[in-house]
């Protein structure tokens, strides 16, 4: 049954009002003491300024296109590599992921600077909201992505080839992992074609540039960068910070886990000896 007012007009369709926690229906609003800049901020609202998203992960496609969600998913790995980067070298510290990750921000920087020199417009314009530039040539995305896989190529077969043996099962979990990173490049590059967000040329000249930058960075940190590693570890920054160089060291997975159980035994066994 509806409730009337004096008038006799019903309160079915009138509004809530909140006072603290309790709605009351059909009682005026009285002005809240716990709230004093309310009336400042009514007025902020009055007239919003212009919101800006930040919009690194947001990436579009096709309302109902499951390819398409998909497809904005694997987009998304660079991102995915550049957050494992700074994880690895948080834990890790050690000299050639460093480096490794400075050639993938040098690679970053010499996009920004193709990009701005070359000026060329993205496919469909208008299409997306949420670009960061309006210049398309070469593909970000697509040129970071084929500098990590061909430099991680070449560490690999070249690197680690020299400083391990090449027996049948490192050789065919090296060819495995090779296949995965190729399909994952090959899957942004074509992610960033369906989506609209660049041409087929452009992501073309991404991937050229991101292999070249990714084949000279690789033999700068072979040839100059890593006789100096010995060094660099050794300066007293490289000691507090606990940055280590393990070039020499073949498997440091192996060499790693050898080492933690080694110590986990020594120190059991002086444990073992204090209880006794």
């Amino acid at each position: 049954m509806a409730v009337s007012s004096a008038a006799g007009a019903p309160f079915e369709h009138a509004a809530p009002l909140a006072i603290g926690r309790t709605r009351v229906w059909g009682v005026p609003p009285r002005p809240s003491r716990l709230c004093p800049g309310k009336m400042a901020l009514e007025e902020q609202c009055s007239a919003p300024p212009q919101w800006r998203a930040i919009s690194v992960t947001h990436v579009e496609f096709p309302e109902g296109d499951l390819t398409g969600q998909l497809l904005a998913y694997i987009s998304l790995l660079p991102i995915a590599v550049f957050v494992g980067f700074v994880t690895l070298i948080m834990f890790k510290r050690e000299l050639h992921t460093i480096s490794f990750f400075g050639g993938l921000l040098l690679n970053e920087g010499v996009n920004w600077v193709l990009k701005h020199i070359l000026r060329e417009p993205r496919p469909c314009a208008g299409a997306h909201t949420t670009t960061h530039t309006e210049y398309g040539m070469p593909s970000n995305h697509s040129q970071l992505i084929w500098f990590f896989v061909v430099y991680f190529f070449l560490f690999l077969y070249l690197r680690m080839h020299q400083t391990n043996n090449a027996r049948c099962v490192d050789l065919l979990w090296r060819h495995i992992l090779s296949i995965m990173l190729l399909g994952m490049a090959m899957s942004v590059s074509y992610s960033r074609v369906y989506l609209l967000y660049h041409t087929w040329s452009q992501v073309f000249y991404g991937a050229v540039a991101g292999s070249t930058i990714a084949i000279i960075w690789f033999f700068f940190t072979q040839e100059v960068l890593t006789p100096l590693f010995p060094k660099i570890a050794a300066w007293p920054i490289s000691e507090y910070f606990l940055v280590r160089d393990t070039s020499l060291i073949p498997n440091i997975l192996w060499f790693e886990y050898t080492v933690t159980r080694s110590e986990a035994r020594n120190r059991q066994r002086k444990l073992g000896t204090k209880l006794q």
